[in-house]
């Protein structure tokens, strides 16, 4: 089966307390004409589809519910645009798919007329150590942001890198294939190590090697973490949404999961069994997830009245 198509088919707060904006609030008579879009999750694919949605003709409101109590910036940037309302801190725990209504874990309700739930992934186990000095591989997107990291590795060598590559499955495989076409020499592992070896203070190069539980180790000029990740798509089983089974939201080439209104992106979904991270750009999925929300908007009684 084929991945998700990948062409179109045709009041902001920084805080917990902040008080609702008349884009997400269900008691005015101004929202009550506009369309209303609520998006679960503040990752990579999130913020790529709202980005896609505030380059579209939609006229409605969109509201961002984030895990994140912090502010990044490239989120910043979207909470200033008039029709984005970003509640930081506020992640979504419970969807009454009949009255269309997701509740937060702070109690918080927002009302939705279409409802993305792009709450992303997780890693299946807890991080090795020191595996913030690693380069890591989980979805498509990481490929060009990996690709630039070879490069600078290979630049300050001087010569082609060797490359220690740890994973098993979809992620571990992607992952070596970028690295051969970039140029490394990746020695794959599938045994899980114990810790990362960091490199020589001072040097500009990421860790350069790994040691396994019964001391022994693997060293090279690079380590790659390309370990499995879990699908957080805990939010669906508050909806009675079709889960895959090895995790994930279930959902058709036009992002819909088995209950109307409901949609699921990036890595929280899966397609034909597998994370959509592994198999469509984020950029790319947010496009035509867009264009797909924007129809079923238009196609309402509310998207006529606004």
């Amino acid at each position: 089966m084929s991945a998700p198509a990948l062409s179109p088919t045709s009041g902001t707060s920084s805080s917990k307390a902040a008080a609702a904006s008349t884009a997400d609030s269900p008691t005015t008579a101004t929202t009550a004409a506009r369309p209303r879009i609520v998006i679960a999750g503040a990752g990579p694919a999130a913020l790529a589809l709202v980005r896609q949605l505030t380059r579209t003709p939609f006229a409605g409101a969109i509201t961002v519910l984030s895990n994140r109590d912090d502010a990044p910036e490239e989120l910043l940037e979207l909470a200033v645009l008039p029709q984005v309302s970003v509640r930081f801190g506020q992640p979504a725990s419970y969807i009454d798919a009949g009255n269309r209504l997701v509740t937060t874990a702070d109690g918080m309700e927002f009302s939705y007329d279409e409802l993305v739930i792009a709450t992303g992934s997780a890693p299946a186990e807890a991080p090795v150590e020191g595996a913030a000095r690693c380069l890591s591989y989980s979805t498509i997107d990481d490929a060009a942001r990996l690709g630039d990291a070879v490069k600078d590795v290979t630049r300050v060598l001087g010569r082609r890198p060797l490359g220690i590559l740890v994973g098993t499955g979809s992620a571990a495989g992607q992952a070596e294939a970028v690295l051969r076409s970039r140029g490394v020499r990746p020695v794959r592992t599938t045994v899980r190590p114990a810790a990362v070896v960091p490199t020589l203070a001072g040097s500009v190069l990421p860790a350069s090697g790994i040691v396994f539980e019964d001391g022994s180790s693997m060293n090279g000029d690079l380590v790659i973490l390309a370990e499995e990740r879990i699908a957080r798509d805990e939010l669906a089983a508050t909806a009675g949404l079709t889960t895959a089974p090895g995790g994930g939201i279930v959902i058709g080439q036009d992002f819909r999961t088995s209950v109307p209104g409901i949609w699921a992106i990036g890595d929280a979904a899966a397609y034909d069994g597998v994370r959509l991270g592994l198999l469509v750009a984020s950029g790319s999925a947010a496009s035509v997830c867009a264009s797909q929300l924007l129809q079923a908007t238009m196609g309402s009684p509310l998207a006529e009245a606004a």
